[in-house]
């Protein structure tokens, strides 16, 4: 049976706070263990994969573990074709409860690690390249998530997309936020995982603009439709919606 709409919006808010949190948590306990920027990368994007598959196999069932806006909206405009996909009354419901659970999770990771429970970030990411990242990063998660889709390989999305997620970390300037959702949550915390306020509107234009490239990308590899349109990620109950996060 499809989970009723509460049910969804409560995965959603839960599944991107303990997103958050694992990203934040992660950067926080690395840079206590280890003064190599290098090692603490490395810890923070391990954390960010296992963490991310995990949330994604629990809660993909419920809402289809989108935990990201760009994907919210992805599935949306896939589904308006299609029949399938979010209605726009879901994305409504979505979106503020992805935010609201980002902003969470970054003060409940504070918290755990005895830091300021909101500290605006000083960690400062204005700058062209870091927004080429962005829209990299993003435009490769929704093509990855939407081609899963049109190819019927759903149950491989736990692992593609924290894998997928794991190599942006490395791959891309910006370690690949690929989630205006995050990224607002991430400005709440003057830790590793930070991003200044002044930073947070760049990227979530690039991340808009990488999620219309890889929607673009989409339709030239695959065309316009498929069957399987209607599931997006990870199917939740007789309906799929969409698909999971990223970090």
């Amino acid at each position: 049976m499809t989970a009723s709409l509460g049910r969804r919006v409560a995965a959603e808010a839960v599944g991107t706070a303990a997103l958050v949190a694992v990203v934040v948590g992660s950067g926080i306990q690395a840079t206590g263990l280890s003064r190599d920027v290098g090692v603490q990368l490395l810890a923070n994007s391990l954390a960010t994969v296992f963490g991310l598959g995990v949330l994604i196999t629990l809660l993909g069932p419920v809402s289809g573990a989108h935990f990201n806006p760009v994907v919210s909206l992805a599935a949306y405009l896939t589904g308006r074709r299609t029949g399938g996909g979010l209605t726009l009354r879901e994305l409504t419901a979505y979106i503020p409860v992805q935010i609201v659970g980002a902003v969470g999770g970054a003060v409940l990771a504070d918290a755990m690690f005895a830091q300021p429970l909101v500290k605006w970030s000083s960690h400062d990411r204005f700058a062209a390249h870091l927004w080429l990242g962005e829209v990299v990063a993003t435009a490769g998660l929704v093509l990855l998530i939407f081609g899963l889709n049109r190819t019927g390989r759903m149950h491989h999305a736990p692992v593609a997309v924290a894998s997928f997620i794991g190599a942006a970390y490395w791959f891309t300037s910006s370690t690949s936020f690929a989630n205006p959702a995050v990224t607002i949550g991430r400005a709440f915390t003057d830790t590793f995982a930070g991003i200044a306020p002044g930073s947070v509107a760049p990227f979530i234009a690039a991340q808009l603009a990488g999620a219309a490239v890889g929607l673009g990308l989409l339709v030239v590899l695959f065309g316009r439709s498929a069957p399987a349109e209607t599931e997006a990620v990870v199917p939740h109950g007789e309906s799929a919606l969409a698909a999971p996060s990223a970090h």
